[in-house]
């Protein structure tokens, strides 16, 4: 119902609310169209450390639907700005990214799903903001020396590829997360320049520990870098007491969160609920301009599109790593995106004098408004949350000239409404009141036309079993499906001394890696997996290695960086006939519980290994190499492996 006010007209959801004004706590928010502010410059998300992986296997219609809630302008998410990896064969924090140039004479502007997601976002959403950047390095580029000429041309190799596929790349990095050489960093200007490029330069990608600011003084301190740099970008400035110094706060420099996540004090990974995903990143999105005036945030990732048992678990603003089963999850996190994406567009400018902090820290507002225009009033809209509030929070809006004084509409999210819009209220006086409820994140608004997209997808289901892959429908150069690469790079080939596909391990010589860098495997499968057989069979090159590996209970090889292999059981056959069973566990020297010697010849070769309680049976070509008893594993995934040469592997059985 609707009640006069001091001469404002308030609008109150229920009956209730009214009695117990009292107790709500007093705010103004003065919109101002002359208020300073900076220019805001959209939300986006980071597809990289091969987060995206599993999205390409998904059937359709569930792929474009994930595709939908992600870029598709006022029906989801509607991301504004998308980043991705520069792949280079290494490990990246849930696997490896294909790279487009194994040496200097190739360019493969389609391996991996970068490229495709690319154009699946700018089809939904032509004016989608394109960024790159990169973790790894192939190992010719700069022959292990990142910060080479090499590599800078490798980054425009990749831009001038991209524009090949009709996608313009607007900004690209130097190197995620590592100390910059700010003299590579002009080189970098020079070569995207003499390739014709207006790619812009975001510098440099660092977290708090390693000193993010200090950009600022070098750009300051060098009018060529100064020149060369259109984009100050950090990681994860809410880890900062503070956020950001009054340097950052005061520069007319863009500065953005460039990488981000609602860090719930536990590890810096989005949990799939509201209590704990939703209402952190509510409050982050504020609070990254209202601390650091960061006029761009982009959460890693876009989608949780990799196995559960790989580093940073449940970091996506979608939930979709079951492509088997087409189900996926529409998280909260989609919708408080919502809250800005589908109410202020790139372009609009903050109003400082109203962005702040509710009484008693009860939460967080912005507002911004539509470019102005002549004398055409400039829609307008406000972004409030209350996530930490524990009472009603009683807000007025006063409406400054210049701004549009139609009926203002009210969305909330919280944890049992979802993007739900909740009112619509005449704005009388140059203003309006409302008492806003407390743990939920609210848009005011002008703006009409934003929806709730939504979807049935199909139930959850585990990966199937028994399961196997003879790798025929497998296109020459692409992944098998379901296989997660998590170093090196395991496509499809021509199978050497037999007719048909295999799958072979491309890549001989080690990236210059961005952390961890163990040898190549690739996985799938169910951590619950208990009692299994897994297959598979190998031809392995002169002084090669093949590995088979069950009862994966852990990949998430950040855990111990100078780690070889994953948490498992692993057989290792070596082109010499060495062979030998591991029990391996992160921080600890892999166990050798059986080996030995067989002469194998050359040749494909079967290599099984059997599960049975705490039985492990290792087998080669059908007969037994050993038995053993051991509990380390007790249930996990598969894989496959190899060192850095061209093993190919063919018929992967997995059965009881």
């Amino acid at each position: 119902m609707n009640v006069t006010h001091r001469g404002l007209f308030v609008l109150t959801a229920l009956a209730g609310l009214l009695s117990g004004m009292h107790c709500a706590a007093q705010t103004t928010i003065r919109l101002d169209a002359t208020s300073p502010g900076k220019v805001f410059e959209g939300l986006g998300a980071v597809s990289a450390g091969a987060s995206s992986r599993l999205l390409i296997d998904y059937p359709e219609p569930q792929r474009s639907e994930i595709l939908d809630f992600l870029f598709k302008p006022k029906f989801g998410a509607s991301l504004q700005h998308l980043k991705v990896e520069i792949g280079s064969d290494v490990n990246s924090t849930d696997g490896s990214e294909p790279s487009h140039m194994r040496s200097a004479a190739d360019h493969d502007y389609s391996r991996g799903y970068e490229w495709w997601l690319m154009k699946e976002a700018r089809k939904r959403n032509p004016a989608i903001v394109l960024d790159t950047l990169a973790w790894g390095a192939p190992g010719w580029v700069g022959h292990g020396e990142f910060f080479s000429k090499d590599m800078a041309e490798y980054i425009a190799d990749f831009l001038a590829g991209a524009q090949k596929q009709g996608l313009n790349i607007e900004y690209t990095g130097a190197w995620n997360e590592r100390r910059p050489d700010y003299e590579w960093v002009k080189l970098l200007r020079t070569v995207l320049d003499q390739h014709g490029l207006k790619t812009k330069i975001v510098c440099c990608d660092l977290t708090p520990n390693s000193g993010m600011y200090t950009v600022l003084d070098k750009v300051n301190a060098d009018p060529v870098l100064d020149k060369a740099v259109d984009v100050i970008g950090v990681h994860y400035p809410a880890e900062v007491p503070g956020i950001a110094p009054a340097a950052i706060q005061d520069t007319p420099r863009r500065v953005w969160s460039s990488e981000d996540q609602p860090n719930p004090g536990s590890g810096p990974f989005i949990a799939r609920d509201w209590a704990h995903g939703g209402r952190i990143l509510a409050r982050r999105y504020n609070e990254n301009y209202i601390k650091g005036h960061f006029t761009k945030t982009e959460i890693w990732s876009p989608i949780t599109s990799y196995y559960d048992l790989l580093a940073a678990p449940n970091s996506g603003l979608m939930y979709a790593n079951t492509p088997w089963s087409g189900n996926y999850e529409v998280q909260s996190t989609i919708w408080v995106t919502a809250h800005t994406t589908q109410f202020v567009d790139p372009g609009w400018k903050y109003m400082n004098t109203a962005t702040g902090y509710l009484p008693g820290d009860s939460g967080t507002y912005v507002a911004m408004h539509a470019p102005l225009a002549g004398n055409k009033p400039a829609d307008w809209s406000v972004v409030l949350e209350t996530t930490s509030a524990n009472r009603m929070q009683h807000v007025t809006l006063q409406v400054g000239r210049g701004l549009s004084n139609e009926t203002a509409f009210v969305w909330q999210t919280n944890a049992t409404k979802t993007f739900e819009q909740v009112a619509a209220i005449p704005v009388k006086d140059g203003g309006l009141t409302y008492d806003f409820e407390p743990g939920s994140i609210y848009t005011i608004t002008t703006t009409i036309g934003q929806n709730r997209g939504t979807s049935r997808p199909p139930a959850a289901a585990a990966f199937p079993f028994p399961y196997a892959d003879d790798f025929e429908a497998v296109e020459i150069g692409r992944t098998a499906k379901y296989l997660s690469d998590q170093d090196g790079a395991f496509e499809a080939a021509a199978c050497d001394g037999r007719t048909g596909h295999c799958l072979q391990q491309k890549i001989t010589e080690k990236p210059t890696p961005w952390s961890p860098r163990p040898d190549p495997f690739t996985i799938a499968g169910d951590i619950k997996w208990s009692d299994y057989k897994i297959g598979i069979d190998v031809t392995v090159p002169k002084n090669g290695v093949a590995t088979l590996l069950g009862r994966i209970d852990s990949a998430d090889v950040f855990q111990d960086h100078k780690a070889m292999y994953p948490s498992a059981y692993v057989l290792k056959m070596e082109a010499n006939g060495m062979w030998s069973l591991l029990s391996t566990r992160f921080k600890n020297a892999p166990t050798a519980l059986a080996q030995g010697h067989i002469d194998i010849g050359q040749g494909w070769h079967r290599i099984e290994l059997q599960f049975q309680g705490a039985s492990i049976t290792a087998l080669l070509d059908g007969k037994q190499l050993a038995v053993v008893q051991d509990t380390a594993h007790s249930s996990g995934m598969v894989g496959f492996g190899s060192d850095w040469s061209r093993v190919q592997f063919d018929n992967l059985r997995i059965s009881k």
